[in-house]
């Protein structure tokens, strides 16, 4: 099978310069890498072709050879095209594992962004309405005072890593193939601590308890997080600081649930209000409200109060009670209730189709299933 034309393979005019060829193999060579397609043929078979092509290219004489007699010119079989000039291949292969991996030329930089902090807050339901200010504590890393975050011993300083001249990688050659490596004594940073400081062992960071004011905005809902930007960890070797977020969580209300914006309560009333109607009150996390039941009404009615729910936290809309009926049976009657109930009972049996409507709807339903 005939061989692709090298240029073609690669992307590239003829007349391409050295900085431009190296872009477009170090571009393919990413895209076809074994280790970012584990399971492609095909690309493993584009990687090797492109490999191909770049080693020829790269290199002025074989490039020379090639542009003049084509693959016959490179082929090692005809005697052409010699065995030398892997130097830039290497290095420019070289770089693609250090992009792959996480490396890339002139070590890697020591300087890191500090680590964010996740703080649980617990409050109660009325101060997520109105809103509310907390304190908190929260466990840190801070600069050490007595290295200055150095990590050194007062005194002394850190040296350069002798094993990466401080560059924090080194570059081992395999053949032709220049593979770059965190330097294993420094672990990457460029550096070495002779003398680590007492107090951090070389950390340049101790522990500590930082006090934060928190303010809470009112009608902020369950698992809603506030930033501080700035308060997380510490920055190493002069980066920034992390975030801090607060979580917050609800706790549970011995009256309410929430649901949204709106809030959720059960009332109970005894059967005679229930029957006859009259006027309740119901409990608001503003105070008492009185809402006034109709005649007749039933358990699971909903009694909605507007605007007496949660103010969203966004929009400032107020959210809405709901206030479900509960009607209740009484319990432990004097021999006169019971008295009562049994005169009442005994007149409601003879109107119970009409005063009954639930209880006969239902019996009929059952009188259809068994028939």
């Amino acid at each position: 099978m005939a061989k692709r034309d090298y240029y073609e393979i690669l992307g590239v005019n003829r007349d391409v310069s050295d900085a431009d060829l190296k872009k477009a193999y170090r571009k393919l060579a990413m895209k076809f890498h074994p280790d970012r397609n584990p399971d492609s043929k095909d690309a493993e078979e584009h990687f090797k072709e492109v490999k191909e092509a770049y080693e020829v290219l790269s290199e002025p004489d074989k490039r020379a050879a090639y542009d003049r007699y084509g693959h016959a010119g490179v082929d090692p079989s005809m005697g052409a095209g010699g065995g030398h000039g892997f130097e830039g291949f290497g290095d420019a292969f070289g770089d693609i594992f250090g992009d792959i991996f996480g490396g890339g030329r002139g070590g890697r930089s020591n300087v890191y962004r500090g680590a964010d902090l996740r703080y649980n807050l617990e409050i109660t339901l009325e101060e997520a309405a109105r809103g509310a200010e907390k304190t908190i504590r929260i466990p840190t890393q801070e600069r050490c005072d007595s290295c200055g975050g150095s990590g050194a011993k007062p005194g002394t300083q850190a040296k350069p890593c002798p094993t990466c001249g401080g560059a924090g990688q080194v570059r081992i050659q395999q053949g032709f193939f220049s593979i770059q490596q965190t330097c294993p004594k420094c672990h990457g940073s460029g550096s070495y601590i002779p003398d680590p400081c007492s107090t951090c062992h070389g950390a340049g960071r101790v522990k500590k308890q930082k006090t934060l004011e928190v303010k809470i905005p009112a009608g902020i809902d369950e698992g809603m997080r506030l930033r501080h930007g700035g308060h997380g960890e510490p920055g190493i070797n002069g980066g920034p600081s992390g975030d801090l977020y607060v979580e917050i969580h609800i706790k549970p209300h011995a009256v309410f649930q929430r649901e949204g914006d709106d809030l959720h309560c059960e009332m109970p009333i005894d059967f005679a209000t229930a029957a006859l109607g009259g006027d309740i009150e119901i409990p608001t996390l503003d105070g008492m409200a009185r809402i006034k039941v109709p005649a007749e009404t039933q358990t699971g009615k909903v009694f909605r109060l507007r605007g007496k729910g949660i103010r969203n936290v966004r929009s400032h809309m107020q959210g809405d009670l709901m206030c479900h009926v509960l009607v209740e049976t009484p319990v432990k009657l004097t021999d006169r209730q019971r008295e009562l109930l049994e005169e009442f009972q005994r007149i409601g049996a003879e109107n119970a189709d009409r005063q009954n409507p639930k209880a006969k709807s239902w019996m009929d339903k059952v009188k259809d299933f068994f028939q």
